[in-house]
């Protein structure tokens, strides 16, 4: 059984968030959120192979189906400083003959966009992505700038969900599709007991052997345990501004990828 959470508010605002099974002050979380990342940013696309034995790449491609990102179209890929949404994004455009892509990779996270920059250079991708410092709660670009946003498994690092849906809703055009890509509840008792065993023992013991940090992925566990489920993430999205709110589950809802468009 998981531990109880720990409420620590914010002595300054009363307010806390929570940082795995522990509520911490909320001022204090988007730090304790970047040490984690700044530690695992070198190994974390292995790591993402290995936990989830390569399946993490069916989810992202089908983000990419979803999205259907056309030439012209303006996108925000946000908490994906590594690039592995961008640079299918990217593809995508390409293959549909546009003759240039227009990605914006925005990340909180300086060591996560070094891991992606490199990637890009290697993989001669040095057209169509720009590369932005930001945070997903208070985002640095102007109203109704994008025809899309995405974010993969990111959003339940975020201090305030609520908040930065309601930034993700207000940087896309009217009509602008957003996609949230995240680890859910599993939909069969069964496997859900199962997975949660898995992901309790194996990403810790994984983080050790393969990262050297095996706190930084019990944290990650904790995170997707604690994370909305599939129809409170949905609710949130339409309070914060969305429209034709829908998800959809997969492998039997370890994932759920959301959707909506700004109305």
């Amino acid at each position: 059984m998981s531990p109880e959470p720990t409420d620590t508010p914010d002595p300054a605002t009363g307010q806390s968030a929570s940082f795995g099974y522990r509520d911490v002050p909320a001022a204090e979380k988007e730090g304790m959120v970047r040490r984690v990342f700044e530690s695992v940013a070198p190994s974390y696309d292995l790591m993402n192979d290995l936990m989830s034995g390569g399946v993490h790449r069916l989810w992202k491609n089908t983000l990419i189906d979803v999205l259907n990102p056309r030439p012209g179209e303006k996108f925000l890929d946000v908490a994906g400083g590594t690039g592995d949404i961008a640079f299918r994004i990217v593809r995508r455009q390409m293959a549909k003959g546009g003759e240039s892509a227009d990605v914006t990779v925005c990340d909180i996270n300086h060591a996560m966009l070094s891991v992606g920059r490199n990637r890009a250079a290697d993989r001669g991708l040095l057209k169509g992505l720009t590369w932005s410092t930001g945070d997903a709660e208070a985002l640095p670009f102007p109203d109704r700038s994008f025809d899309g946003y995405t974010i993969a498994f990111g959003l339940r690092n975020v201090t305030d969900i609520d908040k930065a849906l309601r930034e993700a809703c207000r940087v896309l055009k009217p009509g602008g599709r957003f996609y949230c890509l995240e680890f859910s509840k599993v939909t069969t008792a069964p496997v859900a007991r199962a997975y949660d065993a898995y992901s309790e023992r194996a990403l810790p013991w994984l983080g050790r052997v393969i990262a050297r940090d095996a706190e930084s992925y019990r944290y990650l566990h904790e995170s997707i345990r604690r994370f909305p489920p599939q129809r409170e993430l949905a609710q949130r999205m339409g309070a914060a501004g969305f429209g034709n709110v829908a998800w959809r589950n997969m492998t039997m809802g370890v994932v759920a990828l959301h959707s909506g468009w700004r109305l």
